[in-house]
Order: structure tokens, then C-alpha cells, then sequence
């Protein structure tokens, strides 16, 4: 009598810890990466050699080439934008104020809403603009 049992040899890959490893590096990708908010509204912004950077708390107020007002990517009238900029300045004195107009809107456009930031007591007034060729980050 054979009471041996025959040993088969099993070949295979764990993939267990592979997958430990997958997850981990996708953490750390998603951690570490950046999300740009990119606005929906086209517009074709003038270009400067020295250029800023705009902070999340910052508001910023888009101006599209036919004259509309956008803040938030929200269509808003300029009594709306006052409101919005009045209660900006109510909750943080130092707020800054970005203008993202289209380099062919019309300037009263960007005038009327500078002036409607002043008046709501907004101090800091910025116009966005892309990087121009040369530009030394």
C-alpha cells in the first residue's frame, strides 16, 4: 500500500501584493496632483511677460468678448456682481478682486465692474492675463 500522496508543484503568480502596490501608487497620484479649475467660458486673454498667480478665496470675474458678466461661471447682472463683491468684503477686508476679460471685450465693460468693486469697498482690483512668449517662471 502507497500512502504517499502525489505533491503537484503549483505555479502562479501572487498578484495580491501587486495589487497593494497598484492602489498605494494610485493614492499617492491622486495626493499629489493638482487639480486647474478650467472655466468653461472661451475667451482669448491678453498676453504679459510677468504674471501672477490667482488664490481659491480670490473672486474672480470673467468678461466675455459680447460684454456679459460671469462670476463663478455664473452669468450675473452688475447689481448681482455689487451683492457678491458687497458680501466678499464683509467676510474677508483684504479680498482681491480678479478681472478675466476677453482681450476684445469692450471696455466699458471692464470699467463699470472695476467700479462697481470699488464702490462695494473692494481695495485690490487684478487683471488676469495668459503667459507671453519669454516669460521667465
Amino acid at each position: 500500500m502507497n500512502f504517499r500522496t502525489k505533491q503537484t508543484l503549483k505555479t502562479g503568480i501572487n498578484i495580491a501584493s501587486l495589487v497593494d502596490m497598484l492602489f498605494i501608487l494610485l493614492i499617492f497620484f491622486v495626493v499629489t496632483s493638482t487639480f486647474v479649475e478650467q472655466p468653461s467660458i472661451r475667451l482669448d486673454l491678453p498676453s504679459t511677460r510677468h504674471a501672477d498667480t490667482a488664490k481659491l478665496e480670490d473672486l474672480i470675474v470673467t468678461i466675455d468678448k459680447e460684454g456679459e458678466m460671469f462670476l463663478k461661471q455664473k452669468p450675473v447682472t452688475a447689481w448681482e456682481l455689487g451683492e457678491a463683491f458687497r458680501e466678499a468684503v464683509r467676510k474677508r477686508k483684504e479680498t482681491i478682486l480678479i478681472l478675466r476679460a476677453d482681450k476684445d471685450a469692450n471696455y466699458g465693460s471692464v470699467v463699470a465692474v472695476m467700479d462697481i468693486a470699488r464702490g462695494a469697498g473692494l481695495k485690490r482690483i487684478t487683471a488676469l492675463t495668459t503667459a507671453g512668449p519669454g516669460q521667465q517662471e
